[in-house]
């Protein structure tokens, strides 16, 4: 967002919070979300007890390594718990403190009864008998608009038919994604992930795509827009709700998916 707002990226490529967040700080050439990407949050709850019979409840009095305070990871995480009458501050222990790209090491090494993980940690947890994936945060939160690509309200004014040819390629990966197998896909984007096997990448390609983690198309849509909100809101991060017509533009999703 830092780089969109101060001209250094055109696009920016995040967590669709961080416009609602520019846009109630009152900035006049505010960030515009025109093509979402992901519809359910991409990160695993996961049990140090290999054998657990898991319900949300089995977390009251555990510890839980967490997510940094205000980050969406956390924030639906926290979430998730209150749809579950848990009490996010009082009912058990979210350490909050790791490093994000430790976490899963900080789990192995003995700490915390639980961690949150994202592929490929997950998945690489349990294969190294360290811990079992038993639930999917995304699919607990619903259809949240985790990521989108976005850019200010006058480089989109000044560059429509850049926009407009930016999201075709994507809607060209999302039609790839959503007609072909998990090997397919693992076998693409297998260099991207050199120190993971093949296997494990195309294990981790089908649990996304059974839980329906990419979209169809790119078009963002205003349920999973207010979502959004009440996800922030529960966590106190929502200053006053902000106007989805104001911070989403479906036109250019829209052209692409009847492309």
């Amino acid at each position: 967002m830092t780089a969109v707002l101060s001209g250094n990226a055109d696009i920016g490529f995040m967590g669709s919070e961080a416009s609602i967040y520019v846009y109630n700080e009152g900035e006049k050439d505010y960030v515009v979300n025109f093509a979402q990407l992901t519809q359910r949050a991409g990160n695993f709850l996961v049990s140090r007890d290999e054998n657990e019979n898991f319900a949300w409840n089995n977390l009251k009095g555990k510890t839980v390594i967490g997510g940094r305070i205000g980050g969406m990871p956390e924030m639906i995480f926290e979430y998730i718990l209150k749809k579950n009458s848990i009490d996010p501050k009082n009912d058990l222990t979210i350490i909050q403190n790791i490093d994000f790209g430790i976490t899963a090491q900080s789990f192995q090494a003995g700490t915390g009864d639980y961690t949150i993980e994202f592929e490929p940690a997950a998945t690489g947890l349990e294969l190294q008998k360290a811990g079992k994936v038993v639930a999917s945060l995304g699919v607990e939160s619903g259809m949240v608009p985790y990521t989108a690509y976005s850019a200010k309200l006058s480089y989109i004014k000044d560059h429509p038919e850049t926009i407009q040819k930016f999201v075709n390629a994507l809607q060209k990966g999302m039609n790839y994604v959503n007609s072909h197998t998990s090997e397919e896909i693992a076998k693409v984007i297998k260099p991207q992930f050199k120190e993971t096997d093949m296997d494990t990448v195309t294990k981790i390609v089908t649990r996304y795509k059974d839980q329906q983690t990419w979209k169809e198309d790119l078009i963002f849509k205003e349920e999973s827009f207010n979502l959004l909100q009440d996800i922030l809101d529960s966590s106190d991060m929502l200053a006053k709700p902000a106007s989805y017509s104001d911070l989403v533009d479906t036109t250019y999703a829209t052209k692409a998916a009847n492309k």
